[in-house]
């Protein structure tokens, strides 16, 4: 069982920010701490990140009394039995992680709010030098990066490849649509240590920062040749992409980049199949809803919805772990972020902010303690 102690310590009410209904929620001083099971740990909230995701599931699947949110930075200050047991973890660890947020079925769990409830073995531990605020753009990018790239697209190769493990090179190319994003810049820096010759697209603005996280080339995705200028630099035998924006336009630029013999195209959002069916002989593509990592029922609306997955949830706990071992050896940097002020309330005006003007390059983080 958790220990009484830190628990009987905590208030029984907290602050978060809580669904009220489609795109609406208030910060709520009324919220409850959430219930801590054995594999869960309790964290002290330092630092969230705010993700597109957030602002989309609020207005299209609020579950009304919900906390929201997914990343988040703090402090361990209770642990379940099962977590305890494992000898990972101990209060006053700091990490970094990710919850799903506004669970209809889990509605205690969120990343805004004091006090998160969170999986144990998805969360990483922070290095001393690295701030709260930074680590907090960590968690989702790396579920959503190392799930879409070694389970859905199931790349060559295992998650030996991503702890250095197997030093060889694949050289196979794989096409990061969205190299800037947070997912992206994830995925591109995961390819580049598992071996393989990462290629993106994304504005010339924000070359550079691709480029620093270990894109081999870099494409401006507004150009009308950029299709078949990564065509040429992968010889015509580009084979793999994650699309990490999957709207009508970066599918169709994926699907034409791809070489002649085809393969696999994975997106972290539903594509139009019109786009995917002019080369149904040659290129398999699919989409994933990460959140599936957490073992349980997905209860979203319309495709978005899954049944619970033990086979993802083992995943989750292996890719966390692989990734804990990069950045231990200080081989994951973290998204570049700007920090915000305005606590809660701030936090609710971001995802305005998401909604009208979403950030190209850098994650929205609130410190929050």
């Amino acid at each position: 069982m958790p220990s009484a102690d830190p628990i009987s310590q905590l208030p029984r009410q907290q602050t978060a920010v809580v669904a009220q209904g489609p795109g609406l929620c208030s910060v709520s001083t009324t919220a409850p701490i959430p219930a801590l099971t054995d594999e869960m740990i309790l964290i002290k909230t330092a630092a969230v990140a705010l993700n597109p995701v957030d602002a989309k599931s609020l207005d299209y699947s609020a579950a009304s009394g919900a906390i929201m949110g997914f990343d988040f930075a703090g402090t361990v200050v209770a642990l379940g039995s099962d977590a305890a047991n494992s000898g990972r973890l101990v209060v006053g660890d700091r990490v970094a992680g990710v919850v799903y947020g506004m669970d209809p079925l889990q509605p205690d769990v969120g990343a805004f709010a004091e006090y998160i409830g969170a999986l144990g073995d998805l969360v990483l531990k922070i290095p001393d030098d690295m701030r709260f605020e930074d680590a907090a753009a960590l968690g989702l990018a790396t579920a959503t990066a190392a799930y879409g790239l070694f389970s859905e697209m199931d790349l060559p190769g295992s998650l030996e490849h991503l702890v250095g493990e197997n030093d060889e090179e694949t050289g196979d190319f794989v096409l990061v649509a969205g190299g800037s994003t947070a997912t992206g810049t994830r995925a591109i820096q995961l390819l580049k240590t598992a071996g393989f010759r990462p290629v993106a697209t994304s504005s010339p603005s924000n070359f550079d920062l691709v480029k620093s996280f270990g894109a081999e080339q870099v494409f401006d995705y507004h150009d009308p040749n950029c299709a078949s200028a990564i065509r040429t630099y992968t010889n015509n035998e580009l084979e793999f992409v994650l699309d990490c924006v999957a709207e009508a336009g970066t599918t169709e630029l994926c699907f034409s980049a791809m070489g002649r013999a085809g393969g696999r195209y994975v997106a972290v959002e539903p594509f139009r199949d019109s786009v995917a069916q002019g080369r149904a002989q040659t290129v398999t593509p699919s989409w994933f809803n990460v959140m599936t990592i957490w073992g349980r029922k997905v209860e979203l609306g319309g495709d978005y919805a899954r049944e619970a997955s033990p086979k993802d949830r083992a995943f989750g706990t292996q890719s966390f772990a692989a990734c804990q071992k990069l950045l231990d050896r200080g081989l994951m940097r973290t998204h570049p972020v700007k920090v915000m002020i305005g606590g809660w309330k701030g936090v609710i005006e971001g995802l305005d902010k998401i909604r009208s003007q979403p950030p190209s390059g850098y994650k929205l983080v609130y410190r929050v303690d």
